[in-house]
């Protein structure tokens, strides 16, 4: 068992710390609030993820230290880079191996399903400053200052996934209530999704075997399905009629981008929903053993949930 400082207490952080405390580790959860999941062997502390001197005093005798930090959509070219080297700097003098919870903007528009040998040729800033933060830990490890990895996964879905993932409430509320589904997207295009519970084991896995350090990595992932079958399958698994899914013009989005910065963001990313977005984690699956939650269980325990919190 050893110590483990996760940063951030969302959607991913709060679900690693409840895995991390059911092993037996010691969990630190890092927050501004000081918030987080109250579990036996659980501290919580209050701290700026961008105050290196704070952030470093916690990760002390750390094993590992993970990063599942989300600054508001928006700001990400403001509020990264104080946080990412806030977080270099704590694992370098900890010697806490850094993990790093990534996604795929990275990548930019691609014309095959991603690999984490693909270069990260975005061109847009979020995507931009998510490759910085991975090139500057990955030169970190090669220069042995210190150890990190990074995971990659495709938008989330699963019990207690919140209202910013695209396949969450939004989705499958809709779809649970026979209503027509209304997406920013084409629902004919492959799309990749990935289940949360998944992505809190990948975290796990890699801050504890010394095979994942060093590179990249993406969270086992089940084969991609267009938008529309994915809408069907869950409408099937919850016994109501196959749903209506409508694309929301282009032109809507751009309109509300005017007064949303939100919706303005959405702008870069665009080519994740009119375009194929496939996910490739065959070298997680093969290397850790690991196969990602079959598709239609991850649905069936994700409808639970939603039906049990509106019951509630």
């Amino acid at each position: 068992m050893g110590k483990h400082v996760v940063v951030g207490a969302g959607q991913v952080g709060a679900r690693l710390v409840e895995l991390l405390a059911g092993e037996g580790h010691e969990v630190v959860i890092v927050t501004r609030s000081g918030a987080g999941p109250e579990l036996p062997g659980v501290t919580r502390v209050a701290a700026d993820a961008g105050d290196a001197g704070r952030l470093t005093e916690v990760a002390r005798k750390a094993d590992a230290l993970y990063n599942c930090a989300n600054p508001r959509y928006h700001r990400w070219p403001q509020d990264w880079p104080p946080i990412a080297a806030a977080l270099l700097q704590a694992a370098e003098t900890s010697g806490a191996v850094l993990v790093t919870l990534s996604n795929l903007y990275g990548y930019g528009p691609v014309d095959r399903p991603m690999t984490e040998d693909m270069p990260l040729a975005s061109t847009g800033a979020k995507g931009r400053v998510r490759a910085r933060m991975w090139a500057d830990a990955l030169a970190a490890h090669r220069a042995g200052r210190l150890r990190a990895t990074e995971v990659r996964g495709s938008d989330y879905f699963g019990p207690e996934t919140t209202g910013q993932s695209f396949f969450g409430d939004r989705f499958l509320g809709p779809v649970l209530a026979g209503r027509t589904v209304r997406i920013p997207a084409d629902p004919g295009q492959p799309h990749s999704m990935t289940y949360l519970p998944d992505v809190a084991r990948a975290l796990a896995t890699a801050g504890s075997d010394e095979r994942a350090w060093g590179r990249a990595w993406h969270v086992p992932t089940s084969p991609a399905l267009t938008i529309q079958e994915v809408a069907d399958r869950a409408a099937a698994i919850a016994g109501v009629a196959a749903p209506r899914v409508k694309p929301i013009p282009h032109w809507v989005m751009r309109a509300g981008g005017l007064f949303s910065p939100l919706l303005r963001e959405l702008e870069e990313t665009r080519h994740q929903f009119v375009r194929p977005f496939v996910v490739d984690s065959t070298a997680f699956e093969t290397t850790f053993g690991v196969r990602p939650t079959p598709l239609d269980e991850a649905l069936v325990r994700t409808i639970t949930w939603m039906r049990a919190t509106r019951a509630a």
